[in-house]
C-alpha cells in the first residue's frame, strides 16, 4: 500500500490547513440542506482520533467511511497509519466529492447514498474489508435500516471487524441485538462542537 503523499491531509496538518475553509464550506452545505449534512461543523479533532483510534492499521484490506463530509476524520485515519489507498469514501454531497479527491487523489471517493454501501462495496471486489468507519446521522433512518447497513457491511470484512460510529446521542444509534453483535461505548468526547460519543460494534463470532 502507498503511504501518503506530500499533497495529502494527515490529522495534524488538517487542523492547520484545511479546517478553518473546510468548517466554513460545512456550515454552507448544512444551511443549503440541512437535512442531508449531519452537523453545521466538520468532526473535531479529538472525535476524530477517537474514531481513528478503534482502526487496526495492521489488520489488512479496505476501510470504509461514510459521510466523510470535508475528510477529518480521513486525515485521522491516514495519520493513524491506513494508507489512503485503502479508503473507500463514500459521500453524498458532491463538493465534498470533488474535496476529497483532490486531497486523496489515491483514495477511492464515492458520491452516493451511504446506505447503499454494502452493494457499492461488493460490486469493487476488493476482498474482505478491514474496518467501517461512520459520521452519518443514522437517527434520520428507521432503526432496522440502520441495524442492516452495520450487519451488512461487517459480513463484507474479516471476522472481528469494528464499525465505528459516531453519535451525539446517549444511547446506541443503532439497535443492538446480542445475538448478533457486540458493542461498547467510549467515553463522552466533551471538546466538540457537539459532546459526542463513539459506538464500537463487531460480529458476534457466531455470524
Amino acid at each position: 500500500m502507498a503511504k501518503p503523499a506530500e499533497s495529502e491531509l494527515t490529522g495534524s496538518n488538517y487542523a492547520k490547513q484545511a479546517q478553518p475553509r473546510d468548517e466554513i464550506v460545512f456550515l454552507r452545505a448544512w444551511l443549503r440542506a440541512p437535512l442531508f449534512t449531519a452537523a453545521m461543523l466538520p468532526s473535531g479533532p479529538l472525535l476524530s482520533r477517537a474514531l481513528a483510534a478503534a482502526v487496526d492499521p495492521k489488520i489488512p484490506g479496505a476501510v470504509v467511511e461514510l459521510g466523510p463530509g470535508t475528510g477529518p476524520v480521513t486525515a485521522a485515519l491516514v495519520e493513524r497509519g491506513i494508507a489512503p489507498d485503502r479508503l473507500i469514501l463514500i459521500e453524498f454531497n458532491p463538493d465534498f466529492c470533488k474535496l476529497l479527491q483532490e486531497r486523496y487523489p489515491t483514495a477511492r471517493v464515492i458520491e452516493g447514498d451511504a446506505f447503499a454501501a454494502p452493494a457499492i462495496v461488493e460490486r469493487l471486489k476488493l476482498g474482505p474489508l478491514a474496518a467501517v468507519v461512520s459520521c452519518l446521522p443514522l437517527y434520520g433512518k428507521a432503526p432496522e435500516l440502520r441495524q442492516r447497513l452495520l450487519l451488512d457491511l461487517l459480513k463484507l470484512g474479516v471476522p472481528g471487524i469494528p464499525f465505528v460510529q459516531a453519535t451525539n446521542f446517549p444511547r446506541s444509534p443503532i439497535p443492538i441485538d446480542a445475538s448478533a453483535m457486540s458493542a461498547s461505548v467510549s467515553k463522552r468526547i466533551w471538546r466538540n462542537l457537539f459532546p459526542a460519543l463513539v459506538w464500537t460494534y463487531r460480529l458476534t463470532p457466531s455470524r
